[in-house]
């Protein structure tokens, strides 16, 4: 019988245990050390959907699609290159779920993860506003990463929280998959596809606004840019640190709970890893 060159979902289910228990017995500071390179990596996608995004001339749908799909480089890089997210890691619940670990530890790698995520980030934006790259093509690659950011902030709750389940649902669906693949081909395939329709659906993913925010912060004191918006520097003024995390990351990360720890974790452990009584 030839060999499957990928694993079952039922296999898949294994791994992601097994994977959920090595990470809480990982060394903090070196558990916080991918955390950090996560947040960059994941702000490397971002800055190149913005910079790839801000003016194609090619319609909405197209020019998201082209958003998406160089986004999808955040994740090759987290899943290939080895690091930890936040996102991905809403799969941990799976080893608690076995019994394997305890909750404790569960939410300790969250909340690391996060802080690490963070930290990574807030180091890519405050890179990138140094590179001065967002003066590019008349400071309209700056506008489009202003824009992005101030919409983001003048989400209500529910749509944050909303958009936050849809992304994760995705992200940790691809996670899944890459796991499945056994060559870097599957897996750069296994990846792109939800990360692009993610993306490109609009959908919000708590890492990716530690970027986009606090980025956009960094432009909103640029007169080039916020005039290339062609908005008076009124129209920015719920772009705030405050507003980052109670306009946008709460809600966001809570649905981004949901949608990956319920939406795949637990309903694929109840699936394939759940004894029957």
């Amino acid at each position: 019988m030839t060999e499957l060159n990928f694993f079952s979902p039922a296999q898949i289910a294994e791994k992601m245990s097994a994977a959920g228990q090595k990470k809480v017995v990982t060394p903090t500071g070196k558990f916080f050390t991918l955390a950090i390179l996560a947040g960059a990596f994941i702000a490397f996608g971002a800055e190149l959907s913005i910079m790839i995004g801000h003016q194609t001339g090619l319609g909405v749908g197209v020019t998201k699609l082209l958003a998406g799909s160089v986004f999808s480089v955040g994740l090759m890089l987290v899943i290939i290159a080895g690091s930890e997210l936040f996102t991905g890691d809403n799969l941990i619940v799976i080893a608690a779920l076995e019994k394997k670990i305890r909750w404790s530890q569960v939410l300790n790698r969250w909340m690391l993860v996060y802080l690490g995520n963070f930290v990574g980030s807030i180091l890519l934006a405050a890179i990138m506003f140094g590179t001065g790259l967002w003066l590019t093509n008349g400071g309209l690659v700056g506008a489009s990463a202003l824009n992005i950011a101030n919409a983001k902030v003048n989400l209500t709750f529910m749509q944050a929280l909303m958009r936050g389940i849809g992304c994760n649902w995705l992200v940790c669906l691809a996670v899944w998959m890459a796991i499945s693949a056994k060559d870097i081909a599957g897996k750069i395939l296994a990846i792109y596809f939800p990360i692009m329709a993610f993306v490109a659906s609009g959908f919000e993913h708590s890492v990716a606004n530690m970027f986009f925010i606090p980025y956009g912060l960094f432009l909103k004191g640029s007169s080039t840019v916020v005039d290339a918006t062609g908005k008076a520097a009124s129209a920015f003024s719920n772009l705030t640190w405050g507003n980052l995390f109670t306009k946008n990351l709460i809600p966001v990360t809570i649905g981004n709970i949901i949608g990956g720890a319920l939406f795949v974790g637990m309903l694929y452990w109840y699936i394939y890893l759940k004894k029957e009584a």
